[in-house]
């Protein structure tokens, strides 16, 4: 084989792998091109695209007056499209965006964001962050006058990334009532229990994966729907005086938690739901909702149940006479204590109601209900202690009331439980037993949102519930307001007794469990409503573990519960007595004081009230009274003398004309220390003498 051959032979020998390998090359394009061109498409789109949601906007929390308790206020985190303006518009205006971006964020020199910004586009980038903080919906509005954004999103590339931030207006006020959501949809208060309601409908959104890992919204492909608001019963200036007083008597008695809930004796409206702990600095903070959640042995509050049953029966009357031993009694080997020691001797039903006697309930209970506990029972689930009362927010705890089957019934659990022992309720149960007292009989559902709404188009409303009709007969309802009536008037709560007018309620003290063992620490509480003869409001306190000499319901609760009713009282003028009326005739021992003040005044209120009154001839501004039977005639006073005027008068005309004026006593002025007739002199001092 000669040369020319063998080169060709070798040629060929490398050729026709490259040919194949071609061939292959070529053949595998067009697979990938033609025949898996789409699945690979799509699976290139699902790196580069992503659906995601956009979250809408959160409804608002009301007051039952429209106050604003929680909203949800847009925040945006500033993106930017370096590629978006033409390159002319950018070389423009990147010095003075780059100048703004510096001066609003002030995370780096013009020069650096400068820097940022032409690196950005010669590299291609579609997408970047402009700042790691988010700004409030005003900034953006200033933000899109500046150069290059006022293009908008498309010509101009600014971009600003949305997210709503929950905010109460109020701050800490029924903080925990309101309650939070947090991303693992957990949560507390109307937030958790409404959170369908509020949340609304998220939208979707097409996002393109840019360089750098970041994610660029393209285009919503359905709009969010904002969510519903909803409408409370919360009344914000006594859901603060409730806290205020709350907070002030946890701090005083150095408590480990305390709670207040007022309510509308006829709707079951909740007006106020204040709940604060003992914090690990020191602090009192709504952390928990003890009124809701928290259920516990409550005392001598339970002591209305007993006795209510006990008058239902007819086992007793409230004029019936109780021995209350000396101050001790044993039930099966276990000893019973009053608190006022020595015992109370003998006394009627309604005085053992008044001054809370254990002993008294306890014995009156075992002697009508020891052969028959179930009916003591049944009568507690007829008023309602057991009834479940589907309240509107999640989480909310129910009674535990013991029954015969259970293992650690025994034979003191009656006369315990007539004290208000071995049951559990929380203080709302309570205070929706005391408010069927107090409206008659009917136990109504306590409710604590009014209605769902979009805007004033409302989409669901609450009406008031009856859980239960007429706990009670008349008869005895109206023995037990008169009982209730007495703990104020002459028992245990004197220490509130109000003379503008009347509370009614019962104290509770209980002692504390720990470690399955009874203490000396105490969980206080009052519940009651007020006014007594026509109840309009219902309230319950509660003050757990308070430190100190006196730590009895009627020293600790009690007080908490007569300042927020004072406030409510003070600000509620249905409820004020009406004022006799005063009749405008006057007879001759009544006739008006009037001795000298301003023409114009004195002549107005004369006419009003019909009294005879003249001016004398060259009467001035200021005159004096000159009385004849029943008429008066003004006659004109020297310009400096103010004798017989009151003092916003002769203050106004003394100090009108220079002088220095020194005030001594009440009343109207009596003496002057000038003369009538002396000329005032610009500095001059003057004492005026005041008397009643």
């Amino acid at each position: 084989m000669n040369v020319k051959s063998a080169i060709l032979l070798r040629v060929r020998i490398v050729f026709i792998p490259i040919v194949l390998i071609s061939l292959a090359i070529m053949g595998r394009i067009f697979v990938l091109q033609w025949v898996q061109g789409d699945e690979w498409r799509k699976k290139a789109e699902q790196k580069q695209l992503k659906q995601d949601r956009v979250k809408a906007t959160r409804g608002n929390i009301y007051g039952d007056d429209g106050a604003l308790l929680a909203t949800s206020l847009p925040f945006y985190r500033v993106a930017f499209d370096p590629g978006a303006s033409n390159r002319d518009s950018f070389a423009v205006a990147v010095d003075s965006l780059s100048l703004l971006l510096s001066r609003s964020f002030g995370e780096g020199s013009p020069q650096d964001y400068r820097r940022k910004l032409v690196t950005a586009r010669r590299e291609g980038k579609r997408f970047m962050y402009l700042s790691r903080k988010y700004i409030n919906y005003q900034t953006r509005k200033q933000m899109l006058r500046w150069p290059l954004f006022r293009a908008g999103k498309i010509k101009g590339g600014v971009i600003f990334e949305k997210r709503d931030v929950r905010y109460l207006p109020f701050f800490e006020l029924a903080k925990r009532t309101v309650g939070y959501l947090n991303e693992n949809s957990g949560g507390a208060g109307l937030e958790l229990s409404y959170n369908k309601q509020l949340a609304g409908v998220d939208g979707i959104s097409l996002f393109r994966r840019m360089s750098g890992g970041y994610w660029k919204p393209i285009y919503e492909e359905q709009l969010p729907v904002e969510g519903l608001d909803i409408q409370t019963t919360i009344d914000v200036n006594v859901q603060d005086v409730s806290e205020t007083a709350l907070k002030k008597a946890l701090e005083f008695h150095r408590a480990d938690y305390g709670c207040v809930v007022v309510m509308e004796v006829a709707t079951g409206k909740i007006k106020a739901m204040a709940n604060l702990g003992l914090t690990k600095d020191g602090s009192y903070a709504e952390t928990y909702n003890y009124a809701v959640k928290h259920s516990t042995e409550p005392g001598s509050t339970f002591k209305l149940a007993s006795y209510m049953a006990l008058l239902e029966d007819g086992s007793v009357n409230i004029d019936d006479s109780v021995f209350c031993e000396h101050g001790t009694k044993m039930f099966y080997e276990r000893p019973m204590h009053d608190a006022h020691e020595g015992g109370y001797g003998n006394l009627t039903v309604k005085q053992a109601f008044e001054k809370s006697s254990n002993i008294a309930v306890a014995k009156l209970t075992v002697d009508h209900f020891r052969k028959t506990p179930q009916r003591y029972l049944d009568y507690l689930d007829q008023f309602g202690l057991t009834t479940n009362l589907e309240f509107q927010m999640k989480g909310a705890t129910e009674s535990e009331i013991k029954k015969l089957n259970d293992p650690f019934w025994s034979g003191t659990t009656l006369p315990w439980m007539s004290t208000g022992y071995e049951v559990k309720v929380t203080p709302l149960q309570t205070l929706t037993f005391y408010n069927a007292v107090a409206n008659g009989g009917n136990m109504i559902q306590p409710v604590i949102v009014e209605d769902v709404r979009k805007a004033e188009d409302v989409k669901e409303r609450f009406e008031p519930k009856v859980l239960k009709k007429d706990i009670a007969s008349d008869k005895t309802l109206a023995k037990v307001r008169q009982m209730l009536e007495g703990v104020v008037e002459n028992g245990t709560a004197s220490n509130i007794k109000h003379a503008d007018y009347k509370i009614a309620g019962k104290t509770g003290t209980a002692c504390r469990i720990v470690n399955k063992v009874y203490t000396n620490h105490y969980y206080t509480s009052f519940c009651g409503y007020f006014p007594a003869e026509n109840p309009k409001y219902s309230a319950i306190v509660v003050i757990d573990n308070p430190q100190g000499y006196n730590m009895h319901g009627a020293d600790v609760a009690a007080p908490v519960f007569k300042e927020v009713a004072d406030k409510i009282y003070a600000r509620d003028v249905e409820m004020h007595k009406e004022l006799e009326s005063v009749s405008e005739e006057y007879g001759a021992d009544k006739f008006p004081l009037l001795q000298a003040g301003n023409f114009n005044t004195l002549n107005f209120l004369c006419n009003r009230f019909g009294i005879s009154n003249h001016a004398a001839g060259g009467s001035n501004e200021w005159v004096k009274a000159d009385i004849v039977n029943r008429s008066v005639t003004w006659r004109s006073k020297a310009s400096n003398d103010v004798r017989g005027m009151m003092l916003k008068d002769a203050l106004y005309l003394l100090e009108n004309k220079g002088m220095r004026v020194e005030v001594r006593g009440h009343g109207r002025v009596k003496n002057q220390s000038i003369e009538p007739g002396i000329i005032p002199v610009k500095g001059m001092g003057v004492v005026i003498e005041l008397e009643s």
